[in-house]
């Protein structure tokens, strides 16, 4: 038997990047009762504070959906795993936390898509309002919103070796990824501060808890959106196996993510109708594009040994980092504070493209690293390498109906390299990776190629090489397809098309996937649908 809860004027599905940022400005209007729901547990555990954990935290099933795709056809029928934060702050709680936008041109790729208000110079403003830039506030950065951005390492061997070596290659660099000049090497920026994690769930949800007119139910299994004909009233949810349902005056926010709110728009009556009768799911509304346009960012690896440099291996010894530890959770010091990337980079793999097509993340910790101790078991020891990562994938993949039942995972299907330009592309970016390390500095300090190996070098044997190896970066995008046309998903406001009173806020609405990373973006997103759903007038357009 359901209990009844009170009324309230949001709703808001999913304590995500998107849905973090949304209850906060929402609820800044006193008068405005916003219920926020989320699936996982909270977020108060230390180990998701710090910021070397976070390859841990991707596997982790307490903070985790674990979403698995099904065997994929170009990459060796290889089923991919799909880690998806289940806990408050959603993706924002486990990912590595590098901040990126993307090159302007994704954005203004979407407003010739017919999306006005979506131009770079119209999204920018909404970037600037969320980040507490290091450095302050410039022309592309913000420095007094929730979001801290601190700057990563530009003053190791291994950052300057990675520059030198990529302007030998013949490649530029730049003092800011995500300033004028988005292109070519430099260092990342994070969202940590003070040593910490800056997920959406610390620096926008906590805050706005304090407020009685926000209310926060964890470990809550949303089952559908209700309706009263094709109007959303709002939600039914269980916790501990308990339904409850909630009513929302205005509007139902879906804000789940590009796998968990095409899912559960289905669940509730809107998708392909042939789909959803299969499922005995009653049709509210045929959409048949929910759940299509999936998109991810695919990468394969780089690597190479080397014992001419301090190896962060390290700092991995059992008991120094049990002292790294302990440095960071007393004084937020210590190397366990930020990432040990090398340095990153957008990059053209060939001439005459109008923005880079990879990106490459270049690190100096083996992807096998692990905790070590003398006589006990060994070090991986040095290593230099990175992701050579596709930027604008051209290959689509979908999301569909596993059952009617809401715990059952859906279908993920992302037919990566199905597009033979994504595979080309990759093969490139491999080819310009050896280039690199093959350029001074970085040459002398190489000992021996160990990833794809000095076997591999016909564009056959690096094609095997990428089938074989090639994972991805977890930015799911599209699957609720934001667009001018009839067949959208949801319009350029985020109004899901067919209904009234519901809208998806979050990565899934994306059309493209932008040539860089998705938390910024996300949040970027949910911020200006925040000034919209308040009635304010949108942000003036930035003046570059």
């Amino acid at each position: 038997m359901a209990t009844s809860h009170q009324q309230f004027d949001y709703i808001i599905i999913g304590a995500g990047s998107a849905g973090c940022v949304l209850a906060n400005r929402l609820s800044e209007d006193a008068h405005c009762k916003v219920l926020l729901l989320e699936a996982g547990k909270s977020d108060r555990h230390p180990w998701i504070s710090l910021p070397l954990k976070f390859r841990d935290l991707m596997t982790v099933k307490r903070w985790n959906w674990g979403y698995d795709t099904e065997p994929e056809p170009h990459l060796d029928n290889r089923a991919i795993y799909v880690p998806r934060g289940r806990v408050v702050g959603g993706s924002s709680s486990i990912n590595g936390m590098i901040y990126s936008r993307g090159h302007p041109s994704d954005y203004d790729h979407w407003r010739q898509l017919g999306l006005t208000g979506w131009s770079h110079a119209d999204v920018l403003p909404y970037f600037k309002k969320s980040e507490r830039f290091a450095d302050g506030e410039t022309a592309h950065h913000g420095g007094g919103g929730p979001l801290t951005v601190s700057k990563g390492d530009n003053d190791s061997i291994a950052h300057h070796a990675y520059v030198a070596a990529g302007k030998a290659a013949g490649f530029t660099a730049t003092d800011d990824l995500n300033g004028a000049n988005p292109e070519g090497f430099g260092r990342c920026d994070y969202t940590i501060g003070n040593g910490r994690r800056a997920s959406a769930a610390r620096v926008y949800l906590r805050p706005a808890l304090r407020r009685r007119n926000l209310t926060l139910v964890t470990g809550a299994l949303v089952g559908r959106v209700n309706f009263d004909g094709t109007r959303a009233t709002g939600v039914s949810y269980k916790v501990n196996g308990v339904e409850h349902v909630a009513r929302a005056e205005r509007e139902v926010i879906v804000s789940g993510g590009a796998y968990n709110s095409p899912h559960l728009l289905m669940l509730s009556g809107i998708g392909p109708a042939d789909h959803l009768r299969e499922h005995n799911i009653a049709v509210v509304h045929d959409a048949k594009n929910v759940g299509k346009n999936l998109q991810d960012h695919v990468h394969t690896g780089v690597g190479y040994t080397t014992e001419k440099m301090k190896s962060f291996d390290a700092e991995l010894r059992a008991d120094r980092l049990a002292l790294n530890v302990l440095n960071w959770a007393l004084f937020a010091r210590g190397p366990l504070c930020s990432l040990p990337v090398g340095a990153m980079a957008y990059l053209r793999t060939k001439a005459g493209l109008a923005a880079p097509d990879v990106e490459f993340l270049m690190n100096r910790v083996n992807p096998e690293a692990h905790i070590w101790f003398p006589g006990i078991r060994a070090p991986k020891g040095g290593y230099m390498g990175c992701r050579v990562i596709l930027l604008h994938p051209e290959s689509r993949g979908s999301v569909t109906l596993r059952s009617a039942d809401p715990a059952a995972k859906a279908v993920i299907r992302h037919n990566f390299l199905s597009a033979p330009n994504d595979l080309e592309t990759l093969r490139r970016g491999v080819k310009v990776a050896r280039d690199i390390y093959a350029s001074e500095p970085l040459k002398s300090m190489m000992d021996k190629e160990v990833w794809p190996g000095a076997q591999v070098q016909s564009d056959d044997e690096i094609d095997a090489y990428i089938r074989q190896t090639a994972g991805l970066i977890y930015h799911p995008v599209g699957t609720c397809r934001m667009g001018a046309d009839a067949d959208a998903v949801v319009d350029g406001q985020l109004r899901v098309n067919g209904v009234d009173g519901l809208r998806v806020i979050d990565a899934s609405v994306m059309p493209t996937v932008p040539g860089g990373h998705t938390n910024a973006p996300t949040m970027m997103i949910a911020e200006k649908m925040a000034d919209l759903l308040r009635g304010r007038k949108p942000l003036p357009t930035a003046e570059l």
